[in-house]
């Protein structure tokens, strides 16, 4: 018998996150967070007193053509349309096509398909960007091999992102 996707998404660790769903905007909140963001320090002064977490984060990213398609074919068994714009980047409309296409019949299906989701809710959730349709490259390494995907610090990455966002958008 074979696992479900339910299944193989519960063992990356990914199954709550995908129940999220969409996550709409609270705009005078993160205005209100923004201006009480403070870069030098990593922190939100607030009136009961500042807010801070210490995180040291690092990222490396390869956007050559070949990086692309080789880690493409790897996670989602083709090769990606590439916009010469933004050839670092995965649209994430072609990802879900993928993944509503699976027949999932196999194993290998059924982690390709949980592969795509996950990509996906990397891209419109953990780390969205103002245009949510594209999810950085960067990322499919991570998703290669599949045993490994839960062992990874999901959670300290979203806070990196976090900070480098605020960041730059204060």
């Amino acid at each position: 018998m074979q696992p479900n996707r339910n299944l193989l998404l519960r063992a990356t660790g990914f199954y709550h996150i995908s129940r999220i769903g969409v996550i709409r905007g609270f705009h005078p909140l993160l205005a209100a967070l923004l201006e009480r963001w403070k870069s030098e320090t990593h922190t939100f002064v607030l009136l009961v007193g500042e807010v801070t977490m210490s995180l040291i984060y690092l990222a490396y990213t390869d956007s050559s053509s070949d990086f692309l398609q080789n880690q493409s074919i790897a996670i989602f068994g083709r090769e990606p349309v590439v916009n010469q714009s933004s050839k670092s980047y995965i649209k994430l409309g072609w990802v879900r096509r993928i993944r509503d296409a699976e027949l999932l019949d196999t194993v290998e299906s059924i982690r390709r398909y949980v592969r795509c989701q996950i990509f996906c809710l990397l891209g419109s959730i953990l780390f969205a960007d103002k245009s949510t349709a594209y999810a950085h490259a960067k990322y499919l390494p991570l998703l290669r091999d599949f045993e490994r995907i839960h062992t990874y610090s999901w959670g300290s990455t979203c806070l990196a992102h976090l900070y480098r966002t605020l960041c730059r958008a204060s």
